[in-house]
């Protein structure tokens, strides 16, 4: 891939990795409730999850959702509920003291596994992966690498932002002194979470 296709994809990738959405909005909640080093497990999720979702798409799974209407429409419903489910855990997530150097037993992470299937049903993920194959894979003998470098450019813009998102997120909760801070942003963060389900049907 040439090195001018590689920065437009780049770009593409950064404006729709960096923009809040549920990654984004998982990922402060949970530098806030738990701080940055034990929020990395979920961020490594939902960079797994990415990276799988990709490879579905470029090898074949992605071309069934355009031929198939009716799949993407349950990849809706279950993405949207998993969103209102997540957004539930954080908006009631209990008041704890969220330590400098806080140690591995204490209060609960938000588990690797959960980053990685937020991926896999959300509509709106999906079609930021199906707009990067069709936009900037190669035909022929170099489509193989063209992917190899699309998922090199998400690879990098992921853990770019969701470095910043997580460090945004542990300022914050280092902020939120009072059991009634802690609440009130807990409940706006699950509100904007819950509030992602509507860009999902836009």
């Amino acid at each position: 891939m040439e090195m001018g296709l590689f920065l437009s994809l780049l770009g593409f990738l950064w404006v729709a990795a960096i923009t809040p959405g549920p990654n984004n909005m998982l990922l402060t909640a949970s530098g806030a409730n738990v701080g940055f080093v034990r929020s990395l497990p979920l961020m490594l999720g939902v960079m797994l999850g990415m990276q799988i979702m990709l490879l579905l798409v470029a090898f074949g799974i992605g071309g069934l959702i355009l031929i198939y209407p009716a799949l993407h429409l349950l990849l809706k419903i279950a993405g949207s509920l998993y969103l209102l489910w997540l957004s539930w855990k954080i908006g009631s997530a209990p008041y704890e003291v969220l330590e400098v150097d806080p140690s591995p037993d204490s209060g609960k992470a938000m588990p690797f596994w959960q980053g990685g299937l937020l991926q896999l049903i959300n509509p709106k993920a999906w079609l930021m992966s199906l707009g990067a194959v069709a936009s900037f894979s190669l035909a022929g003998a170099e489509y193989r690498s063209s992917v190899l470098a699309i998922s090199f450019a998400m690879f990098l813009v992921n853990l770019v932002a969701g470095i910043i998102w997580l460090g945004f997120g542990t300022m914050i909760g280092r902020w939120l002194k009072s059991p009634q801070a802690w609440k009130i942003f807990n409940v706006f963060m699950g509100l904007l979470t819950a509030s992602c389900v509507i860009l999902i049907w836009l």
